[in-house]
């Protein structure tokens, strides 16, 4: 509690949030989930997984496709940081530049068929960690939490959003 706070001024809810929230921080930096998606793909890289994540959920809504400033955007990394991976993951053969059919100087980004396979192992593999963690809650809480959890996020983007 800060010097300014008093006992009643404490939401025991936001405390609880705020620590589960410092908690998943924490495992994502050691990135336990990302090195099981790859676990017996040793040879992906998981900055190159997470632009193909970034590529396979597609445009936002009115976009035509994905470029290298969405994937940046979305991995929240600076452009050149976002270009050098962009460049290496499609040296692997998971990614390929296209060009627009609206604006043909504008560059855009697709999975290639090497691509779609990593992505969906690494949401098998992800899905497979979740079961584990899920293996005593009931169908209930399972869908109550995947409900709650995507409520927060759109939460999150509407905040991101507004500012």
């Amino acid at each position: 509690m800060s010097a300014t706070e008093t006992a009643t001024d404490v939401d025991p809810v936001l405390v609880a949030v705020a620590r589960a929230m410092t908690r998943i921080r924490r495992r994502q930096a050691r990135r336990t989930l990302g090195r099981s998606a790859v676990k017996d793909q040793p040879q992906v890289d998981l900055h190159q997984i997470a632009v193909v994540d970034a590529v396979e959920e597609g445009p936002p809504p009115g976009q035509e496709g994905v470029t290298v400033g969405l994937v940046a955007e979305r991995l929240d990394i600076d452009p050149s940081r976002a270009s050098r991976v962009v460049a290496a993951t499609i040296d692997n053969g998971y990614l390929r530049r296209v060009a627009s059919q609206r604006d043909g100087r504008r560059i855009c980004l697709e999975l290639t068929a090497r691509g779609v396979e990593a992505v969906q192992h690494a949401h098998q593999s992800r899905q497979a960690f979740y079961k584990r963690l899920f293996a005593d809650w009931s169908a209930r809480d399972q869908q109550e939490f995947a409900r709650l959890l995507t409520k927060f996020i759109d939460s999150l983007a509407e905040e991101d959003a507004s500012r």
